[in-house]
């Protein structure tokens, strides 16, 4: 095959250790020859690897991405030589023989013939914004699973609050909360906290907040009621640092906020997962950020043609069980089962989202 990369390296990364391969020109004419060596992954590692690809005059140098160990290595290269970062799936070698000193080679030469297909990597700026957007994500869904244990805490101590509070974390919701924590067991009292609409429900309050709330359950509701005021903290200063990442980005998200149903926080998500140039990305978004694929329509039988499925692509992973749009976006799933209770005549139709295409 023909050269593309006549000075090229192929880096198997690991924790501790990296493989650097190289190909280059032989002494005689058309000829090519390799060289093997492998660095740690620490600084002065580092540092030495580059010494080391730049002596053979190396322009571009192929990776494969392992976990986060690949992005120490991309940061340090980033300048210096044109990096391709590869998906494993796509350079997998024969079975039986893998080693490091292989992957590397394999990496080298496949570079070496043009063949292999970059991944997206964003710049630095959206990289950072992406790493502060994700952390506040998590940071939200623990404030979620802490709720969560709130409301199983009542469920032991037989207090059926969440089935007149739609909100536990409302102001109702809180204040009554707050109270029981501090060890408040009289209902009467306990349902005077309701503000608002809730206030007309006062009696049906009274009713659900009838319960054996023991000290030990009183605690624990201290202890959920606390990690939320601090997760919210954390919050709180990621959304200032947000905002202040979103500066050089301003105009990008104020092009994107003219989307129907699209908010501040999730102009943030999308920036940071896309990125504001979509000239570099190897793939556009069609449905929505995240996603390689587009759901089609599946009807139900009898209802006229049947779609066939769009698959995601090899590699691309499982798309996650909550998407990073806002609500609006989210597909409706709408089971309809027979009457008969058969498996066979249970049928599903599913109604993909307005922005999506075919």
């Amino acid at each position: 095959m023909d050269v593309v990369n006549a000075r090229c390296a192929g880096l198997d990364v690991h924790k501790a250790t990296v493989v650097a391969g190289l190909r280059v020109p032989g002494p005689q004419r058309g000829e090519r020859c390799g060289e093997t060596k492998t660095f740690a992954t620490t600084t002065r590692g580092l540092r030495e690897l580059i010494d080391w690809l730049m002596a053979h005059g190396v322009t571009a140098v192929a990776m494969e991405s392992t976990s986060v160990y690949w992005r120490p290595v991309h940061a340090v290269l980033e300048g210096h030589v044109q990096l391709v970062l590869v998906n494993a799936r796509h350079v997998k070698m024969v079975p039986g023989r893998k080693t490091d000193v292989r992957d590397c080679e394999w990496l080298a030469q496949l570079l070496e013939c043009g063949l292999l297909r970059a991944s997206f990597v964003p710049p630095r700026a959206v990289r950072d914004l992406r790493d502060l957007t994700r952390l506040r994500k998590t940071l939200i869904r623990e404030r979620g699973h802490h709720v969560n244990r709130i409301e199983k805490t009542l469920e032991l101590a037989q207090i059926k609050l969440s089935g007149v509070v739609t909100d536990l974390m409302g102001k109702t919701g809180r204040a009554i909360l707050q109270a029981l924590s501090a060890g408040l067991k009289d209902p009467v009292q306990l349902a005077e906290y309701a503000q608002g609409l809730l206030r007309k429900k006062r009696a049906a309050l009274r009713e659900a907040l009838v319960g054996r709330l023991t000290p030990h359950y009183a605690f624990l509701l201290q202890q959920h009621l606390s990690l939320i005021d601090a997760v919210n903290a954390h919050i709180a200063t990621l959304d200032a640092r947000i905002e202040t990442a979103m500066a050089p980005f301003a105009e990008s998200a104020a092009i994107v906020q003219t989307m129907p149903g699209v908010g501040a926080r999730a102009t943030q998500a999308i920036l940071a997962e896309t990125g504001v140039d979509m000239s570099c990305s190897p793939r556009r978004p069609t449905s929505r950020p995240g996603r390689d694929y587009v759901p089609a329509i599946t009807r139900a039988r009898g209802s006229g043609k049947a779609r066939r499925r769009v698959r995601a692509p090899p590699g691309c992973g499982r798309p996650s069980k909550r998407p990073l749009g806002p609500p609006s976006e989210v597909r409706r799933v709408i089971t309809a089962r027979s009457t008969t209770g058969s498996k066979r005549g249970a049928a599903r139709r599913r109604l993909s989202s307005p922005c999506s295409t075919r």
